[in-house]
């Protein structure tokens, strides 16, 4: 029998206020339904980079190669999330200071707040977002360097490139730095700082890295290689959509608006290609409805920029006009001689430009947009845009020469040439046939 003074004891403990451990740690004020979304769209993201953007560009390159270009995406994935949670995301997110990269208070993504500022999300959702985001531009950047790079290099730049380029852009645009804060630039979803330093850098990596041996293009109608770059491309899409529905952290009409936008925009952009591609088809009517792939991401970095500052008019004829550069870049590329495997340069970078200018003029309430900013003009935001666009140009492309050097020093930027002409899935990864 329990003796009084025991019951007595149990009771004066029982009425003691106990410390909800339960809850130490947890996001108790954040919002689920934005958190959810986030945690959605960030997943939504990396398939869009993981598959989507890599099973596109493999189905554009030829026999022999496709398998090493999924090889490098997912092995960047794994790079790009250690160095963003080493020191990536507290250079891009990290505390203000001089506006130029962000302080260290978030090195090993310690210290990360219950709710990010200005957000109804936890900080480690918003992280998880913006390392999905990181992954899009080195992934994309696999497509100019394909069929020619050699592993080791290509996993050594792009951990060089996240710190180097990705991070303070990411800083100067989304992260309080003076492109935003002091210039006034406008960036929804990344069209600025992810498909624009993209393309630069692919650019200038394929003039580094020099022409293929054969330069020549993968067959356009073989099934297997249309197979792949379709299911990339309807995965691109879905993450294209994921992403800029995103960047507005929370299940809102913001977020419905910029997913309406991005979803327009690439469709415009793909029929538009469709048309293009008609009018130049030769006699037998081929419409080259085999190749969207460009067409779509395309339509994505164009609207990236504006998506949540738009109308859906606005996101149409932006989707038009990013088709238009690309289209029109690729034989630029051409016509050059650059060999950009896959025109990382066209549909990334080109697009991202006229979409970013585009944002400035759509922007306006006479255009159905969100309208500007106190103070500023359709012409001071126009300007703001070009400055911007300019800055990380000549950013990306100076720094991602460095980086590439820099990499080469371990290892060489290209294969042997036997290698390359066995092809890269062999000679670099021993898988003796692809598919």
């Amino acid at each position: 029998m329990i003796k009084r003074s025991t019951l007595a004891l149990a009771a004066m403990l029982g009425a003691l206020p106990v410390p909800a451990w339960a809850q130490a740690g947890l996001p108790d004020r954040a919002d689920s339904g934005d958190t959810a979304a986030l945690l959605a769209a960030a997943a939504l993201v990396l398939l869009a980079g993981l598959s989507g953007i890599a099973l596109q560009h493999c189905g554009r390159l030829r026999p022999g190669n496709r398998m090493s270009v999924l090889l490098q995406s997912l092995s960047i994935t794994a790079v790009v999330t250690l160095v963003w949670t080493v020191a990536g995301y507290t250079i891009a997110f990290g505390d203000v200071s001089g506006g130029w990269i962000g302080a260290g208070n978030a090195w090993m993504l310690i210290h990360l707040s219950d709710l990010r500022p200005g957000t109804a999300v936890p900080e480690s959702a918003f992280v998880l977002f913006q390392l999905a985001v990181a992954t899009i531009a080195p992934v994309l950047m696999t497509g100019a360097w394909a069929e020619r790079a050699r592993f080791g290099w290509v996993m050594l730049f792009s951990a060089l490139w996240t710190a180097m380029v990705a991070a303070p852009l990411a800083h100067w645009i989304w992260g309080g730095g003076w492109l935003a804060r002091s210039l006034g630039a406008l960036d929804w979803a990344g069209g600025l700082g992810v498909f624009l330093p993209a393309g630069i850098s692919a650019l200038v990596l394929a003039l580094m890295m020099g022409r293929r041996l054969d330069p020549s293009p993968a067959d356009a109608t073989a099934l297997q290689a249309n197979a792949l770059s379709l299911t990339g491309t309807g995965l691109v899409w879905i993450g294209g959509i994921a992403l800029c529905a995103g960047w507005a952290f929370s299940a809102s009409d913001a977020a419905a608006a910029a997913a309406i936008n991005a979803h327009i925009a690439m469709a415009a952009s793909l029929v538009s290609w469709i048309g293009l591609a008609r009018l130049s088809a030769s006699k037998d009517g081929n419409a080259g409805l085999g190749e969207p792939g460009p067409a779509v991401l395309a339509g994505l970095a164009a609207v990236a920029t504006g998506a949540g500052f738009i109308s859906p008019g606005g996101a149409m004829l932006t989707g038009v006009v990013g088709a238009l550069a690309a289209w029109y870049g690729k034989r630029l590329l051409a016509r050059l001689a650059i060999d950009d495997t896959n025109a990382v340069f066209a549909t990334a970078g080109l697009a991202a430009i006229a979409g970013s200018l585009l944002c400035a003029l759509f922007q306006s309430v006479d255009f159905g947009g969100t309208g500007y900013a106190s103070g500023q003009t359709m012409i001071g935001q126009i300007a703001a845009q070009a400055i911007a666009v300019g800055v990380i140009t000549i950013w990306s492309a100076v720094v991602s020469a460095i980086a590439a050097l820099m990499a080469s020093i371990l290892f060489p930027m290209r294969v042997s040439e036997p290698a390359e002409r066995a092809g890269l899935d062999a000679s670099s990864h021993g898988i003796a046939r692809s598919v």
